[in-house]
């Protein structure tokens, strides 16, 4: 049976692994790696930013103190996106896993710098090396994913994948807020989490065999005029989601206190509600996909997230902002698998590290520049407006992903 899409129809990849046929147990354990791998990229930011006004005390006597130590938080964003096309196109010659062992130590050691540098810029540094890392590891786990799964089976890992950095999320935001109350830099200890996944990442993670076209250095298969088209609108569309979707943590508590709901918890519990509904959604993510096809996803995703602003737009009570957030963590939690579903089908085996590196970048570019792009337009429209014309916005992405969802099929049956 065949499921409507937008993608054209392409060979449905395989999983190149090397010579020997692993047991159950070791894909259990290689699946239970990536997914413990995948949960280290919500940490690039979340991890840290309850220690914020410890950083901004510490430092107070530098000039512009504000600005720098909330680029603590941001700063590796930027460098994300910088080196995720780099990682990728490494990948793609030298292969996933050296890689993947360099950027875990680094991602430890970066992290955990913020335990002794004794300075802002040190700190800021390690942050950059950090995004660094966090670049190189999110575009090998999407690659090993293209690489070990096909189909269905991949539309579940997906969504479990996503699931899994929701609840990372969670724990991670939670404890660090526990930690920094200890002292500011305790939640830079949380990063150490990732030295102990260097040896189950040696272990059980084996390494995809390369295509014959890229042993030879040969040009890899290029994706033709048709197949461009159809990244550059998915990366275009996953610029534009973050963009949107960041506007939740970055401007969700300044929107509340602008209401009379002042408590900051208000704005944890709201976001929480957000990331549970996310998290049921993605466990989910595949029968939507069966269902809907990618584009029909799409359409799902950027309506419910179009109908969640609108309604942040015009609640004026708490009520209705958890109603909000309840609707948005449908888009949550199926959006960002089916961008990276949607980019392993035009993926194939000897791009997929390019690839995966693109949407990468995008999806932290627009990160980056979520709060550069609305901060300008709330100061002159306001809060409640800026919601409402993101959510038409979004909704705009979400009929468009209608009106295509008929027009092409999907390669899966």
């Amino acid at each position: 049976m065949e499921t409507k899409n937008a993608l054209p129809p392409l060979p449905r990849s395989v999983s190149l692994v090397r010579a020997g046929t692993p047991s159950p147990a070791s894909h259990f354990s290689r699946n239970m790696t990536l997914l413990s791998v995948s949960t280290l990229t919500i940490m690039s930011g979340a991890t840290i930013s309850a220690s914020l006004p410890g950083i901004a005390v510490r430092f107070a006597g530098l000039p512009n103190v504000e600005l720098l130590s909330r680029l603590v938080l941001t700063l590796p964003a930027l460098f994300i996106a910088v080196f995720a096309p780099v990682a990728g196109l490494v990948i793609d010659r030298y292969g996933r896993k050296p890689l993947l062992i360099v950027m875990l130590l680094l991602f430890a050691m970066a992290g955990c710098s913020g335990l002794f540098a004794d300075s802002l810029f040190g700190l800021l540094a390690g942050r950059a090396v950090l995004g660094i890392a966090v670049g190189g590891i999110m575009t090998t786990a999407t690659a090993l994913v293209g690489d070990f799964f096909a189909g269905t089976e991949r539309d579940r890992y997906m969504g479990l994948q996503q699931a899994f950095v929701g609840v990372g999320g969670t724990i991670f935001l939670t404890g660090g807020g526990f930690m920094a109350e200890l002292h500011w830099r305790a939640p830079f200890l949380i990063y150490a989490l990732a030295f102990l996944l260097v040896p189950a990442a040696l272990v059980f993670i084996r390494e995809p065999a390369r295509p014959a076209a890229i042993q030879t250095r040969a040009a890899p298969n290029g994706l033709g005029t048709q197949g461009k088209l159809l990244l550059l609108a998915l990366l275009i569309g996953a610029v534009l989601n973050m963009v949107a979707f960041y506007m939740i943590p970055t401007q969700l508590p300044f929107y509340l206190r602008s209401l009379g709901l002042e408590a900051p918890s208000l704005a944890g519990m709201a976001i929480g509600l957000g990331q549970l509904v996310g998290i049921a959604s993605s466990l989910v993510f595949a029968r939507f996909r069966q269902m809907l096809g990618v584009m029909g996803v799409f359409a799902l995703a950027f309506g419910s997230m179009g109908a969640a602003f609108v309604l942040l737009s015009v609640a004026e009570t708490y009520p209705g902002i958890l109603l909000a957030m309840a609707v948005s963590g449908i888009g949550m939690g199926t959006i960002m698998p089916n961008f990276a579903g949607a980019a392993m089908l035009l993926a194939s085996p000897a791009l997929r590290g390019r690839i995966s590196g693109l949407l990468v970048a995008s999806i932290f570019t627009g990160q980056f520049l979520s709060p550069l792009l609305s901060q300008p337009l709330i100061a002159v429209k306001g809060y409640a407006a800026t919601y409402g014309m993101a959510g038409l916005m979004l909704f705009a992405f979400g009929l468009l992903a209608v009106r295509l969802s008929p027009r092409q099929r999907d390669a899966a049956t």
